[in-house]
């Protein structure tokens, strides 16, 4: 891909990012910029990635044919207002942040240049990303087959309508801290039983990461996966049984969705 990416921000997410591109060879690393608000984060990321640094955003504004802006949606405004005069016309610009839709970065640059709104997750930091991406009308198909190829690099990546990002911040944004609780609430009962903690958490980890292979490999529905564990009165069918008692999914699915009326209130 002769383009080059340009990231405003260098937390986890633009990191995971930054090591997909670099480990897929999708670019040069000449051609990745990255700013950030202190020189101690910039030594590191250069340190660390051999790319281009710099504490000045509009430099990277400037640089990038793909600009992807990894700041927190609270300092959207001051970013975008720092740099909307020194991004090209023909730049795609990338937002990925909660609650930060397509229409207000288009307002608040005072153009309608080209948008993606894209939800990747933490997960991502290990290649095991999944990211939906919505883009404005002016993305060329082309284009956003580039834009596809940097999101899978890390993980998967689906084309979705920008009216789902809200669930798409409820099942995929957020879901790693449920799923981190209930290894840790698995592990914990591991413990109990005189399991060491190391033990504990690899069993209950490989467990997780195993039966979400099975779901995506097989392509069989989970309740059925489900039911070919449960042996007629086995100990699975008791400790689903006991979940069940517990409310196990109705939590879930109450988490899931307050999560995404948050998301809903935070849009803009």
């Amino acid at each position: 891909m002769d383009k080059v990416i340009g990231f405003i921000g260098s937390g986890n997410m633009a990191e995971a990012i930054m090591n997909g591109i670099i480990e897929s060879n999708l670019v040069l690393r000449k051609n990745i910029i990255v700013s950030a608000r202190t020189e101690e984060t910039l030594e590191k990321i250069g340190k660390k990635y051999n790319v281009k640094t710099t504490i000045d955003n509009i430099e990277v504004a400037r640089a990038a044919n793909i600009l992807i802006l990894a700041v927190k949606p609270n300092i959207y405004d001051l970013i975008i207002d720092e740099i909307r005069k020194d991004i090209a016309d023909d730049t795609i610009v990338i937002g990925i942040a909660a609650g930060i839709n397509i229409e207000y970065i288009q307002n608040r640059l005072g153009r309608r240049l080209k948008v993606i709104k894209a939800m990747p997750n933490t997960p991502a930091m290990v290649g095991e990303g999944m990211t939906g991406i919505s883009p404005s009308k002016e993305v060329k198909e082309e284009e956003l087959t580039e834009i596809m190829e940097i999101f899978n690099s890390f993980g998967k990546t689906e084309i979705i309508e920008e009216g789902l990002m809200d669930a798409v911040t409820a099942v995929s944004g957020s879901s790693p801290a449920y799923v981190y609780m209930m290894i840790e609430a698995m592990a914990d009962a591991a413990v109990l039983e005189g399991m060491s903690r190391r033990l504990a958490y690899k069993f209950a980890s490989q467990a997780v990461l195993g039966a979400a292979k099975m779901v995506l490999e097989t392509g069989i529905h989970p309740g059925m996966l489900k039911d070919n564990v449960c042996s007629p009165k086995g100990t699975t069918i008791e400790a689903v049984a006991s979940l069940e008692e517990n409310g196990f999914r109705t939590a879930i699915i109450e988490a899931m969705r307050i999560c995404a009326e948050k998301s809903k209130e935070m849009t803009r």
